[in-house]
């Protein structure tokens, strides 16, 4: 029986080493290669970033003003915005923001359906260090925010009754007030301030809570005639509760009788001012609301100081200046 050489039995039995590396190396290729690859960091370099809104209702042309201004700035920097409609909905809104608090966006938006329930939203935003701007509706817990940009709903309320008295000075006053909203809250301080000082002939004979959209507001105007017969103005907190009472005040057949008084400045209003249904609104600014909350959350996120509280100037709108709000 012939024998091999003793160099070619010696590596017949060694392992082939260099063979197994190279086969376990491809192994491990694949198997990483079929892991589960994990989310992009959506907090990330700039032009890779989502950022996330959450407002009340989006049936009011106000809030549709404030996305587009955030939406302005947030495109210009190449980033992308997801707007969310908690449709008055304090849960919806709590959900809602639970699952986008796990996708880390770089920054919320918040304007809350209840100014006082979102305390647990904004520590669980916080632990996931994820910097949170209220906007257009402050909160009590503002050591939980980055900032708060809203408009100045004092001076707006007070703008309001101002305008009111002047036109009637000794008027029978409702309000249709809405005390889950900080913002429409303050309104109704700034309006009642101004009434008792500077209007003591004006008296409030009817308050009542209500949602600030004309649905809400004209059922609860129309209560309100039946059992006010001598009521002859009104305070709605919004433009799209204005117009809900301008409608069963004209049902009622008492067009012209009732002054109605209101805030937000939206286009829709305007046009109510030019026919005579609505007497004056005080002007809100929401696309610059927008725009300054958008870049307060790019300064923030460039390491830049960012102010707590940023206030929004408002102006009264008239007959006499209403024509450049429709435009």
């Amino acid at each position: 029986m012939n024998r091999q050489p003793a160099a070619f039995l010696s590596s017949a039995r060694r392992p082939p080493f260099p063979f197994l590396r190279r086969l376990l190396l491809c192994s491990l290729i694949v198997l990483v290669g079929c892991e589960k690859k994990p989310a992009p960091d959506t907090a990330g370099a700039a032009g890779s970033r989502f950022f996330a809104v959450s407002f009340q209702t989006l049936n009011n042309p106000f809030f549709v003003d404030l996305n587009d201004g955030l939406k302005q700035v947030i495109d210009e920097h190449g980033d992308r915005l997801v707007t969310l409609d908690a449709q008055f909905s304090s849960l919806k809104q709590k959900n809602d923001l639970s699952d986008v608090i796990e996708q880390k966006p770089a920054a919320i938006f918040l304007n809350p359906v209840n100014w006082e329930s979102v305390r647990a939203t904004l520590i669980a935003a916080r632990n996931a260090k994820i910097p949170v701007i209220v906007v257009d509706a402050p909160v009590p817990d503002a050591d939980l925010v980055l900032a708060q940009v809203a408009s100045d709903n004092v001076a707006a309320g007070r703008l309001a009754a101002q305008a009111l008295g002047d036109a009637r000075p000794q008027a029978k006053v409702a309000i249709l007030q809405y005390s889950v909203n900080k913002a429409c809250v303050d309104r109704v301080a700034g309006f009642t301030d101004v009434l008792a000082k500077s209007f003591p002939g004006a008296t409030i004979i009817a308050r009542q809570d209500v949602k600030g959209t004309s649905e809400a507001t004209r059922p609860v105007m129309r209560d309100l005639l039946g059992r006010f017969p001598d009521l002859d103005a009104v305070f709605p907190i919004n433009d799209p509760g204005a117009i809900g009472c301008v409608s069963a005040i004209d049902a009622a057949g008492r067009s012209g009788k009732v002054l109605v008084v209101t805030v937000d400045g939206s286009r829709e209003a305007a046009q109510f001012i030019l026919n005579g249904g609505i007497h004056s609104t005080s002007a809100q600014f929401p696309k610059k609301i927008g725009s300054l909350a958008a870049g307060a959350a790019y300064d923030h996120l460039a390491g830049k100081p960012v102010d707590k509280e940023i206030k929004v100037p408002v102006t009264l709108v008239t007959k006499a200046n209403a024509a450049e709000f429709v435009k």
